[in-house]
């Protein structure tokens, strides 16, 4: 062991072995080790080009303005932090049409954007079970853009479609709406107040709203057909609860008893729009004062009925005008209201005046709860028959017969009443 360390200590100790190293290393001009990022003060070659020729710098790009403008280091910090209203809900436009005729349309926003259904195996269920009882939903009639929604479930009883009862064409003419119009439509279906109830039994809904075209055509406005509906929904499922969706039976309140006395849960009427567009948005025979003596005389006829109307916006309406259509709404005791954006069905109808942000949405229904009513649905995709409302007042109207079945128990224990 001895030898070897002898010999290692001569070797890094010898200033011989050093000295010819030295002698035949080259030049460090020629053959010193260079770094990619090193610059040679002694090649010409390498110097930068600020320092080589000033004259010849590279001018600014569009790249270089594009990122200037681009996001911050902050943004990337902190990707969740919400954008200021001004760029979240930016309205864009766009340019189309051939040359010499072109023109500026405003894009649909982003929050209004929704999925198309197609390729959805629950939805495709639905349909054939409607169109193999020959039933009509407002969802298809209407073109709601929730449908995907409310018909795609996980299962068709977690679904939601609104039947239209009477046929699919209505003898009013609202320009904001799609369902076709005649003034003479074709007669009713005698066999659809049992169909509906079959359809409804079958999907097993803890809640159903039904609708109707008007039918001015009809001596009754179509009441009896309505409240035949209803029974025969109550009769094939007692638990079922009921929303109808109505229309004003042409100011006869006869006729809105009638319906209202069939054992619904929830009679809705739309008012639509404020008293001062009434005439420019609904049918002429469709006033403001009678929506609300219908909404009224519902009321009166069964004060258990939750009752509920709906107003689009974006028509034009100005704030007083809506907070005025909100006070006359409670003065006749309407329970639940609903805040949606209009949105344009075809060139027909009536243009959209103005984008409502969902900002604006929940300041309405902030307001409306404030004003004392029970509840309201508010959002641009929010229509009349909305799932989250309905679950909302499904709850509500359990609560209330829980309570009551307590009381009546509670009489009965006191031997105040007789339980048959």
């Amino acid at each position: 062991m001895a030898a070897p360390l002898s010999r290692s200590r001569c070797l890094f100790s010898s200033g011989g072995l050093q000295t010819a190293a030295s002698r035949t290393v080259a030049p460090r001009s020629q053959s010193a080790r260079r770094f990619a990022t090193t610059i040679d003060s002694s090649s010409p070659s390498q110097q930068p080009p600020t320092q080589q020729n000033p004259s010849s710098h590279r001018p600014t790009t569009t790249f270089r303005d594009k990122l200037n403008a681009g996001p911050s280091f902050g943004d990337f910090v902190n990707p969740n932090a919400p954008l200021p209203a001004a760029d979240a809900y930016e309205i864009k436009t766009a340019t189309v049409g051939p040359e010499g005729r072109k023109k500026t349309i405003t894009r649909l926003p982003e929050w209004l954007k929704t999925p198309i259904p197609s390729g959805n195996e629950n939805y495709k269920k639905i349909k054939n079970d409607l169109r193999g009882l020959n039933l009509h939903t407002v969802c298809e009639e209407a073109r709601c853009p929730n449908i995907n929604d409310c018909w795609g479930g996980s299962s068709k009883s977690a679904a939601t479609a609104t039947i239209m009862l009477m046929g699919d064409t209505c003898t009013r003419g609202c320009r904001f709406c799609s369902v076709k119009t005649s003034r003479t439509p074709a007669p009713l279906d005698p066999h659809e107040p049992e169909n509906t109830a079959e359809a409804l039994k079958r999907w097993g809904l803890g809640y159903v709203v039904l609708t109707a075209v008007d039918r001015d055509d009809l001596s009754d406005g179509g009441a009896h057909h309505w409240a035949e509906t209803v029974i025969k929904i109550k009769q094939k499922a007692p638990q079922m609860l009921v929303e109808t969706l109505t229309g004003d039976f042409w100011g006869d309140m006869d006729m809105v008893k009638v319906v209202a006395r069939s054992g619904m849960d929830v009679f809705a009427h739309n008012i639509e729009t404020v008293e001062a567009l009434t005439p420019f948005v609904r049918d002429r025979r469709a006033t403001f004062r009678n929506s609300l003596e219908v909404l009224r005389v519902a009321k009166e006829t069964t004060p258990d009925l939750i009752t509920k109307t709906s107003i689009m916006l974006g028509l034009g309406e100005t704030d007083d005008q809506i907070l005025d259509a909100l006070r006359e709404l409670r003065k006749n005791q309407v329970d639940v209201v609903t805040f949606g954006q209009y949105m344009r069905p075809t060139r027909r109808h009536m243009a959209v005046t103005s984008y409502i942000t969902p900002d604006k949405f929940e300041e309405w229904r902030q307001r409306a709860l404030d004003m004392g009513f029970l509840y309201c649905a508010s959002g641009p995709l929010v229509r009349s028959s909305y799932k989250a409302g309905e679950a909302f007042i499904e709850n509500v109207l359990k609560k209330r017969a829980a309570k009551r079945s307590e009381v009546v128990g509670a009489a009965a224990v006191n031997g105040e009443v007789k339980v048959v």
